[in-house]
This record gives structure tokens, sequence and C-alpha cells, in this order.
């Protein structure tokens, strides 16, 4: 018998739960598949929020050759094959037929270079689905000819009306007498994984020989104490522990950060995914403090790539313990969002004109690099002038935090500029 999750699995937008900024009224990819034809794009998200599913309710409502890949059983021979019969099959001005590719990282560089053709052409439309950036995973070429649509864990919301649609239903849970009495549990445990909650519900409904079956927090804590893997099939703590493993090194403890790295190494993560979170952690949460940081995590992720398993379980416990073990500071961390935020809430502000470059004999003339001095020319290699768009030239943005690295640029910014960045 199938699992709850593909019984509950819906074949409509109507009836699809969450992601309505791409899927709700008037959304763009409510849009483009009520029109009837859609250009190739990739779904991006954590496990279990849609992202098959939307996949097939596009086979359902367009009316074309549907071809699905799983990437980590399909060669490239696989997708030849499939490019082959989607040239065979398609009609006189019907829209190109659709590719589903699963997790679409997990394909190789040699695999991804033989769909550029078929999706240039249009010989195939491609909708690709995966848990990871694309843009460390999916070749450039590719990425450029699709949209790239970003799909979100299920809220609070979604996911109790998903455990009523399961009760109400199906037809195997309709017949039973089930209460949600209590859910916290149950949506602590799913992480906004829509497969992972209704794995737990099904555990929940037919491990109980009693009704009515009242679901409670205690009976959901219990019943996955004694089947600690019912929820989470094919690793899917996958998130919950990379969770840990930084909030580990954020905290500065490195026994929490080797624990977690530890249990990612026995679970058989790919060491590549750890590695780069070590670099991002190195300039989010270390940054300034101690720059040599991300030289650490940069140097690991190289020897990640050249050792692989087993042997790279040693660069990266070095460079967690060296994390962890660092003095902290989201200084520039928070100095990009603020100056982000800046950017959108004043808009396209002019560049100065003494700022602007000036190639050409008319730029000068209109005054394009006038007045800019050239702060090597002077002592200390610094002259005071204004870098900022005039509407926001007093603004400030970068804010050093309390650490010896960033002091001694503080102390050096105070001398340069005076009182200018000792507010």
């Amino acid at each position: 018998m199938q699992p709850l999750a593909e019984r509950l699995r819906p074949t409509s937008l109507d009836n699809y739960i969450g992601q309505q900024h791409l899927v709700g009224p008037n959304a763009p990819l409510r849009k483009m598949i009520e029109g009837g034809r859609i250009s190739s794009f990739i779904l991006w998200g954590p496990p279990g929020v849609g992202k098959t599913t939307l996949a097939k309710i596009i086979s359902h409502q367009l009316d074309v050759p549907f071809y699905t890949l799983s990437a980590v059983t399909s060669g490239v021979k696989d997708v030849r094959e499939i490019i082959q019969k989607a040239k065979s099959n398609r009609f006189f001005n019907q829209a190109s037929p659709i590719l589903f590719i699963d997790e679409i990282h997990r394909f190789s560089k040699s695999q991804q270079d033989s769909l550029l053709g078929a999706v240039e052409q249009g010989v195939v439309t491609l909708i690709g689905a995966t848990t990871e950036n694309p843009s460390f995973e999916v070749i450039r070429p590719l990425l450029s000819r699709s949209q790239l649509y970003v799909l979100k864990s299920l809220g609070k919301e979604d996911l109790i009306q998903l455990l009523h649609r399961a009760i109400e239903t199906d037809f195997i849970l309709k017949e039973k007498k089930i209460e949600l009495k209590e859910t916290d549990a149950m949506l602590r445990y799913s992480g906004g994984d829509a497969r992972k909650l209704l794995n737990i519900l099904e555990l929940i409904a037919t491990s109980s020989n009693i009704e009515p079956i009242v679901i409670t927090d205690d009976l959901v804590t219990n019943s996955l104490q004694q089947n600690p893997l019912a929820y989470d099939k094919g690793g899917e703590l996958h998130y919950d522990i990379i969770s840990a493993f930084i909030k580990s090194i954020r905290g500065s403890d490195p026994d929490g950060a080797i624990y977690w790295l530890a249990r990612m190494v026995e679970g058989g993560e790919d060491p590549k995914f750890i590695a780069r979170r070590l670099v991002i952690s190195a300039s989010e949460d270390i940054g300034l403090a101690n720059p040599n940081a991300l030289l650490m995590a940069n140097s690991c992720f190289d020897a990640v790539q050249k050792i692989g398993w087993p042997e790279g379980r040693i660069p990266l416990a070095q460079a967690t313990i060296y994390l962890a073990t660092s003095p902290k500071s989201n200084s520039a961390y928070a100095a990009i969002n603020d100056a982000i935020a800046v950017v959108r809430e004043s808009g396209n502000l002019p560049v100065p004109l003494h700022l602007r470059n000036a190639p050409t004999k008319l730029m000068k003339e209109l005054g394009y690099g006038e007045d800019y001095k050239y702060a090597h020319s002077y002592e200390n290699n610094f002259v005071k002038q204004t870098y900022l768009p005039d509407e926001i030239k007093n603004k400030r943005i970068w804010h050093p935090q309390n650490n010896s690295a960033e002091k001694r640029h503080s102390d050096l910014l105070n001398k340069l500029w005076g009182d200018k960045y000792s507010k």
C-alpha cells in the first residue's frame, strides 16, 4: 500500500498547500501553468515542501509528454534517450515535452552538459528540483537558461491544514476516530516537512489499537522515541543537524560543534556540503574578529574536495574547532544587510561626480571625476572626502564590535576621520 504522503499528494493547484508566493492568485508559477506553456525552471527548497508535487501537478494540467529522471539513478545515456524520445513525440506547434529531474544537484557536470542543447533549442522544458543552493551545484549555462523559484518550509497553519485534510479525506484515516488534541510535538519533529509530518501521523494512527486516537504531545514524543527513524527516512535530519552544527560554532562550543560534525560524518553527509557551511560561518559569525578563519575554512574546502571521505573528516574537524574557538563578530554580515536595506529604501541614488569614471572627453567636460582626491597622494595615504551619495552622506553602516582585531580597525578610522566613526 502507498504511504500516506503519496496517497494524499494533490493533483491540482487548488488542493496544493503552501507556497502561495508562487502558486497563489496571480503568482508567477500559477500564471505559467494556467497559461499552458512554461519555461524551464528550478525549484529550490528543503525536503517535503512540494517540489515533486508541483511537477506532478504540471503533468496533470498540461497536455504534453512528461518525462522524469532521478539524478541518483540516471546517467548521461538516460538523459540522451529521454531527449530522443522528446524529439520524436513532439508535434507541430505543441508546447515542448517536460523533463523533470529530481535532486538535480546530484547530476554531474557532464550530465548537466548533456541537457544544455535540448533546453536551449526547446526540445524539452526542464523542471529541476533541488535541496541545495543551485549556484553551487548547477552549472552556470544551465542556470542561466532557467528561472529559479525558491520554496519555503511550510508554516504552522499550512501543516495543521494538511493534518486535518489527511484525517478527513484519506480513505484509511477517515475510518479511524482521530482527535488532534495537541500538535506542537508533531510540528516540531516535522520541521516544516510535509512528508515527515504525514509519516508521523501515519505512524501514530497505525500503531494504536485504541479508539478514539487522541493525539497529544506526549503520545507523539513517546512513539517517536520508540521508533527513532520513523520520522527521518533517508536522513531527513539533515537540516536540523547542520543548524545545530553552525549554532554550536557560533556559540563558541567546540564540543557541541564536533559532536554534530561526527553525526554528519556517520550519516554519510556530503563533505562539500559541510565545508561550504564552514566557509559561510567563517564570514558570517567570525568575520573581522579573526580574518584567518575564512582562510582556514577555504583551505578546508579545498582539502575536502581533493581527498573526500574518510580522510576529509580530519580537515573538517580542524576547521570546525578553529572556528568554534575563534572570537566572534557579525559586523560584516550586519553591515551588508544594513547597506542593502539602505539601497532598497533610498533607491538608485546618483554617484557623486567626483567618484565617477571619466574615460571620454565628454565625460570630463561634464565634470566626471573632477575634484576627486587620490588618497595615495596625501600624507598617510588618506584625505577626507565624501564617498556616499549626498542624500545619505552622514549615514553610518558598519559598526565595529568589541574584539581586539576590530578595535585596531576602529582606532585607525577614528584617527583618520575624527568623529565620523566614533558615533
